[in-house]
């Protein structure tokens, strides 16, 4: 049984997320609000989700993040039965990216 994350805290929390502007703010605002640990889990999770996306085997991904296999597997599990988040995300870096090198 997973818990509801939709509580008016997380909304809260989620409208502040909302409202930073830049990577600066992003730095700022995760510094103080989690630990180092916990802003590296996330970040090796979101490197995880983008090496499986560009077909990277487990081992290659182990590797390279440090990643554990139940770790990659929870990605992979997200990735391919989740709410579609990190697919939305990776599409939106995508077209910055383009956008950027049509300039």
């Amino acid at each position: 049984m997973s818990k509801n994350i939709r509580t008016p805290a997380v909304d809260h929390l989620f409208e502040a997320i909302l409202c930073l502007r830049n990577l600066e703010e992003c730095y700022k605002f995760f510094e103080d609000i989690c630990t180092v640990n916990e802003i590296l889990s996330l970040s090796q999770r979101f490197e995880v989700a983008r090496m499986l996306r560009n077909h990277n085997t487990y081992l290659e991904i182990a590797e390279k993040t440090g990643a554990s296999t139940a770790t990659i597997s929870r990605v992979n599990r997200s990735l391919n039965y989740g709410n579609d988040g990190y697919d939305m995300v990776f599409a939106r870096m995508n077209n910055k990216q383009s956008d950027k090198s049509d300039k």
